[in-house]
């Protein structure tokens, strides 16, 4: 199915302007949502209810206002809250270009993917492999329901991103949190960066990576369906508890657990291969024709089963 394109803007890039249009970069894969239900099995909604009177209220009804004391509201009219909005614009000004790596992943917020509109693809390829050149990426304002933020424009490789940023007051520091710092010896980071080495890899693939917790209530569910009792899984003992461990001792059974596990495929790929060699040697040999079973009768599948997502 085509990607549809969420809004048209115009990038502002010195005198130049090249129109895009928006896409959404990401989808919600949201997980296993369970309804509640009456005693009977029915669905149940939710209301509003007043916290004075315990009646219910409509939507229509309701008005919006703002707690500026304990229990005191100023109210607002729906044109008043129109007015408070930021006026809307479909033009994106850029204000300045920084290096790629000097925002923090941190302040990351929506992405979006941007691309050439009717007669911006000259422009845009310009401007995306202008920034690949400089390896720098664009900052500028974006006005987009009633609210003025401020967004990343990166190259990627076949075009490029439109990251919303978050505001400094939207983000925590680590300050905070009053981290203190404990020194470590030269071998125990030794050991680590060893560690580090064993496991490294050149690159991020995301499709190594599955939810394995909406698997496992996925599977739960298909059993429960076929009328199944769902039983809780035991819950394995930690090991280190709450006693100290030998730093360094755990450090060096990590390398060795890395190397038995990279040991491992090797023999694998051993035993495949000789596999393959003697199934070479036997293709060599005459054959006689095998005798044909009778064929399996395969049980009915299951009348009910879940619609997968």
């Amino acid at each position: 199915m085509a990607a549809r394109s969420i809004a048209s803007l115009t990038l502002s890039f010195g005198l130049v302007s090249i129109p895009v249009k928006l896409y959404s970069a990401t989808e919600s894969a949201s997980g296993v949502g369970f309804n509640f239900l009456t005693p009977e099995g029915g669905r149940v909604k939710q209301q509003y209810v007043s916290e004075a009177t315990g009646e219910v209220v409509a939507r229509a009804d309701m008005k919006k206002g703002y707690e500026f004391e304990k229990g005191q509201f100023v109210v607002f009219a729906p044109d008043e809250l129109k007015a408070l909005e930021d006026g809307a614009s479909h033009v994106v000004e850029i204000v300045s270009f920084v290096p790629q790596k000097s925002v923090d992943p941190l302040y990351y917020d929506k992405a979006y993917f941007i691309a050439p509109d009717k007669r911006g693809g000259k422009p845009y390829s310009l401007l995306q492999q202008a920034m690949q050149h400089s390896e720098r990426c664009a900052l500028a304002k974006w006005s987009y329901k009633g609210k003025t933020r401020i967004v990343q424009i990166r190259p990627a490789e076949d075009g490029m991103v439109f990251q919303q940023l978050l505001f400094a007051d939207e983000v925590r520091t680590l300050d905070d949190l009053h981290i203190e710092s404990t020194p470590v010896t030269q071998a125990e980071l030794k050991l680590a960066l060893q560690i580090i080495d064993q496991v490294s890899e050149d690159t991020y693939d995301p499709t190594a990576y599955e939810d394995e917790e909406k698997k496992r209530i996925l599977e739960a569910i298909d059993r429960k369906i076929a009328g199944k009792q769902i039983v809780s899984p035991e819950v394995g003992s930690d090991e280190a508890g709450g006693e100290v461990i030998d730093l360094m001792e755990a450090l060096r059974a990590s390398l060795s657990a890395n190397k038995t596990k990279r040991a491992a495929p090797t023999k694998v790929a051993a035993v495949k291969k000789a596999a393959a060699a003697d199934a070479g040697e036997l293709a060599s040999k005459p054959r006689r024709p095998a005798k044909r079973a009778a064929p399996k009768v395969e049980e009915a599948a299951p009348a009910k089963v879940r619609a997968r997502k």
